[in-house]
């Protein structure tokens, strides 16, 4: 894992005291609240429907067990005792008081962290596959290279008020487990002649108006990579909206402009750039690359597993993965148990895996865009005693990818940009399908509770958007969107439901695909094969 330097230090402690004063200055009533939300919204900082809810970054969502239980402390001392993950892999406190803030943000500072660039018109924290560093189909682990982007990224001055918010995602597998082509720019290391580089796609992402990232450069090496980002960044700093923040990210000016115009000034730029010689020495990208260094596998490791208990081998076939590592395996930890608000974990929850992570995964583990957690490195032999101990506290819910595995944003509960709410929709469709989601396989249902699409709505298999139609929540439902490396942005169906209406409208489709599939298929495959008539027509009868 990346360690703080000094320099990470005195940047995250300075920020610290400069917003305890500001907080202070706002209390005393010498600051009006339009004068501090700029201020908070710097440190991450959101005035919600009932509360100040607080989002703590997490770096490409790797962190340890120190980490974890901070976070944890913070949930028991200064939330309702539980933390929400997010599906930027980060975590929000979502009952934070005012005065409170500045000591928690200085209590996640004695731990390496913070909630710098989780808001407002600026690089936020970088994303990255869950599995980096363990998975056996990457040519490296990204997580360097995201460690790299981070620190070129904050505080830049020329990036810290661009036209909108941009997000940046590092992955480094043909298989995408991080929607990187949903993102304003989605990297993909790739191996070119025997030397590591990326490959560039700009102009992705979700919202009001959904969009697929182009290809804007086959491939960067290392020693280009901050320039031609640079550049990338600039383009858009110079040409992107300000004056409709509806069309003010990148995505739309590269549609506008069209990818072709947009890479060709961005490789007139990228010349420019590249004179200036602002990338660093390949020492610094081999110095956070060691703090990235495998850990101490045990090479001896059986790679055999008891399967006699059959409420255990289903997990096992369902949450674990394969590691690289023989005699080693990949752990999801379910943060959605049937009736439960995906993506929230209690401080008990979080100590606990913190605990594991600690004893059984090398002190790491991992958030997913997702909502999940991720123990990356546990010896098979140790996995039976680990889903014991997850089954004791609730996180042993066996339903990775399934339809009961729902990614939802905190909707109308809690947002105040929200239309409709999302965490309801979800617990309701949880419970229906329970008895039925293994049966129905790879099913990704994602729910959103406005156009902004925090719960990605547009890259599910079944996506469900909130909307407000004249005074009443309604809810529009969509299919055939995908955030992986088949991606492909979900297609409204027709008109919108109630919250009942679109629970009953998911099975009627759930039960075409049962009668309409081939072997082998995902709802999404033949989705794609029989096209969107046949669910219609039983949905809308």
């Amino acid at each position: 894992m990346y360690k703080y330097d000094q320099y990470d230090q005195s940047i995250v402690d300075a920020r610290v005291d400069e917003f305890r004063d500001q907080v202070t200055r706002r209390l005393a009533g010498q600051l009006t609240e339009d004068q501090f939300k700029p201020l908070r919204l710097m440190n991450g900082l959101y005035l919600q429907l009932h509360a100040y809810m607080l989002r703590v970054a997490i770096p490409y969502g790797t962190l340890d067990s120190r980490q974890m239980r901070t976070l944890a402390s913070i949930a028991r001392d200064y939330d309702r005792d539980y933390g929400h993950f997010t599906t930027r892999q980060n975590l929000q406190f979502n009952w934070i008081k005012l005065e409170d803030t500045p000591d928690i943000l200085a209590r996640l500072a004695t731990v390496e962290m913070h909630a710098i660039q989780t808001s407002g018109n600026c690089i936020r924290n970088i994303s990255s596959d869950q599995f980096a560093g363990a998975a056996a189909d990457e040519v490296a682990d990204p997580r360097p290279w995201a460690e790299l982007i981070r620190q070129w990224s904050t505080f830049h001055p020329e990036f810290s008020y661009l036209p909108r918010k941009f997000k940046i995602a590092v992955i480094a597998s043909d298989e995408d487990r991080a929607a990187m082509r949903l993102h304003d720019i989605g990297i993909q290391l790739v191996e070119r002649d025997g030397e590591l580089g990326g490959r560039i796609y700009v102009g992705g992402g979700m919202g009001r108006t959904p969009m697929i990232a182009p290809l804007i450069r086959d491939f960067v090496t290392a020693d280009d990579l901050m320039s031609y980002l640079e550049a990338a960044l600039r383009v858009y700093n110079r040409y992107g909206r300000r004056d409709n923040m509806y069309k003010a990210r990148i995505k739309i000016l590269v549609h506008e402009i069209g990818a072709d115009e947009y890479r060709r000034q961005v490789e007139e730029e990228f010349l420019a750039v590249k004179a200036l010689g602002i990338d660093p020495p390949a020492a610094e990208l081999a110095r956070i690359t060691a703090m990235f260094a495998p850990p101490a596998f045990d090479t001896d490791a059986p790679d055999a597993v008891d399967r006699s208990d059959p409420d255990f081998a289903v997990w096992l076939d369902q949450n674990v993965r394969a590691h690289k590592q023989l005699g080693h395996a990949i752990v999801t930890i379910s943060l959605k148990p049937v009736g439960g608000i995906p993506g929230d974990a209690s401080s008990a929850q979080i100590d606990l895996v913190a605990d594991l992570a600690e004893r059984y995964s090398f002190d790491e583990l991992r958030v997913t865009h997702a909502q999940n957690l991720v123990l990356p490195h546990v010896r098979k032999a140790d996995l039976y005693t680990i889903w014991q101990q997850l089954t004791d506290a609730g996180l042993a819910e066996a339903n990775l990818d399934l339809v009961t595995d729902i990614i939802a944003c905190p909707g109308l509960d809690y947002c105040s940009l929200a239309n409709a709410r999302s965490i309801p929709l979800a617990q309701k469709i949880a419970v229906r399908f329970a008895d039925r989601s293994r049966d129905l396989g790879e099913l990704k249902l994602k729910i959103s509770g406005c156009i902004n699409a925090c719960g990605h709505h547009h890259a599910g298999h079944i996506g469900i958007l909130g909307v407000d139609k004249k005074g009443t929540e309604n809810y529009q439902l969509s299919f055939g969107g995908s955030g992986a490396e088949d991606v492909s942005l979900a297609k409204i169906t027709g008109p919108g439901f109630d919250e009942d209406g679109v629970v009953e409208a998911i099975e009627r489709a759930t039960d075409t695909y049962v009668a309409l599939r081939e072997e082998g298929e995902r709802f999404l495959d033949t989705y794609r094969r029989v096209g969107m008539q046949p669910f219609k027509d039983a949905i809308y009868g």
